[in-house]
């Protein structure tokens, strides 16, 4: 199923052009227009999923079998030292596109920080506390 006013449905069935790296019948791995370092990739379901919630179990799955392959490739055509794989849910969490994609982000030893955040702090209570209230919603 598409969405037929989704930009990424666009794209992911070729209906935009993009510069595609890689494609089959579940997705379309294309280069960011947009990107946070050289390489930069977003991997698309052809199927609309809004977000990690809609995406089916077996998609998810086959999305991280693809960026282990994806990675791999061009950790060694690119000589980058590492990767981020971004997966943002919920305009909170900077979902800009609501269908769901993943971000291949190469990393440079030198190269600008890209994603950070200040280490905080919790007691062993509010640990406590988090672990109960997920852990109650898991046995639902």
């Amino acid at each position: 199923m598409t969405d037929k006013e989704c930009i990424f449905c666009k794209i992911a069935a070729g209906e935009i052009p993009s510069k595609t790296l890689y494609e089959d019948d579940r997705f379309r791995i294309i280069l960011d227009l947009g990107p946070a370092s050289r390489g930069h990739a977003l991997i698309l379901p052809k199927g609309h999923y809004a977000d990690l919630w809609e995406l089916p179990e077996e998609i998810a799955a086959e999305s991280i079998k693809l960026a282990k392959k994806i990675t791999a490739s061009m950790k060694t055509a690119l000589k980058c030292d590492g990767f981020n794989l971004v997966q943002n849910n919920g305009y909170a969490a900077g979902q800009t596109v609501f269908h769901y994609h993943m971000h291949l982000i190469p990393r440079y030893e030198n190269g600008e920080k890209i994603l950070s955040w200040q280490v905080g702090s919790v007691t062993q209570e509010e640990l406590e506390e988090i672990r109960e209230m997920i852990a109650k919603e898991l046995a639902l």
